[in-house]
């Protein structure tokens, strides 16, 4: 058996970012989980629909792995990230830190994981692993999951091996605290000026505050877009929810970024667009909850409320990152 010693297993919302607390807390650094999702320059929006898929997807953050990269370039982090296409190599890849005494994040499709009851296709999970035995990986998800969880190795090398959407090569990654580190603190502007541009900037209509709009405008026909909408409705609201977004669609914890961050800097535009935030974050819980009833009703004036909600959560958003873009 191999353990690294002195591991804080604590389970947070969002995957990725447990995942990030588990290795930095390890270096010494500990911060909030909206911290790091903000420092990251997580939050976004996408809406995304294509002939192959069963139906539409929402997301609230930036792809996977994107979020660590920008964490790390923005704390001056040394970030080691290893891929490969040999399940040999890869199990070497995070056997070897563990063993030299150093947690490893990987990424990989929670389907094959033992601890999940909701089988998923999901390619962009990332965990925090901590030890493994013959039989066992010990790791660290979301607190929704367990927190403190073990998979087999034959479940996790399934998991790393997977192909398809948001699938990685076998990565996995490692983080060390160097006496470069920047300050926390002086980084917040920086990366909220970096969301902002990107949210109000999207290179095409399915993401930013125009993705919002143009959701607003397909989910009134969500009702025929689906062939099974008592499943996929729901489920479309279960994913906003509850699906490690930590609630709203990552709206709770960029809100509560932003909250953290007016205890240090003094701006009216962060208190504006703190104020913006929890606005929309309220909205977008709601906007679930009208989806997830037309699903189980069949009533389509769920969805054009739901529709409504949106069109003015995209205005919201879109002022609340102006005036954010003005830090």
């Amino acid at each position: 058996m191999a353990m690294v010693k002195d591991i804080e297993a604590r389970g947070m919302q969002h995957c990725e970012t447990t995942a990030l607390g588990v290795l930095l807390r390890h270096e010494g650094l500990d911060l909030s989980e909206p911290m790091l999702f903000g420092l990251g320059s997580g939050l976004s929006f996408i809406y995304w629909d294509s002939k192959g898929m069963g139906f539409p997807f929402l997301g609230g953050r930036v792809k996977p792995f994107e979020l660590t990269r920008n964490l790390a370039a923005a704390l001056g982090l040394e970030l080691l990230v290893e891929e490969t296409t040999s399940p040999r190599k890869a199990w070497q890849n995070v056997a070897a830190p563990i063993d030299a005494g150093r947690p490893v994040a990987l990424q990989l499709d929670s389907y094959h994981l033992d601890y999940f009851t909701n089988k998923v296709h999901f390619g962009g999970h990332v965990v925090a692993m901590y030890g493994y035995d013959e039989q066992d990986a010990h790791l660290v998800d979301t607190d929704p999951q367990g927190g403190a969880v073990t998979t087999s190795l034959a479940g996790l090398a399934r998991a790393r091996a997977e192909r398809g959407p948001m699938t990685a090569k076998h990565r996995s990654f490692t983080i060390t605290v160097s006496s470069g580190l920047r300050t926390p603190q002086d980084r917040i502007i920086p990366a909220i000026r970096t969301c902002a541009d990107a949210f109000l900037n999207p290179p095409i209509a399915n993401l930013g505050h125009r993705g919002i709009e143009k959701t607003a405008k397909q989910v009134p026909k969500w009702l025929q877009r689906s062939d099974n909408p008592r499943e996929d409705l729901p489920r479309a609201a279960v994913l906003m929810e509850r699906a490690g977004t930590g609630g709203a669609l990552f709206r709770n914890l960029y809100r509560d970024f932003l909250a953290e961050c007016t205890q240090v800097i003094g701006s009216s535009h962060l208190r504006t667009g703190h104020s913006l935030y929890t606005e929309a974050a309220t909205l977008w819980t709601q906007v679930a909850a009208l989806i997830a009833a037309a699903g189980e009703s069949g009533e389509a004036k769920n969805l054009t409320q739901a529709g409504s909600m949106l069109h003015e959560l995209s205005r919201i958003e879109r002022d609340a990152m102006q005036a954010l873009s003005l830090l």
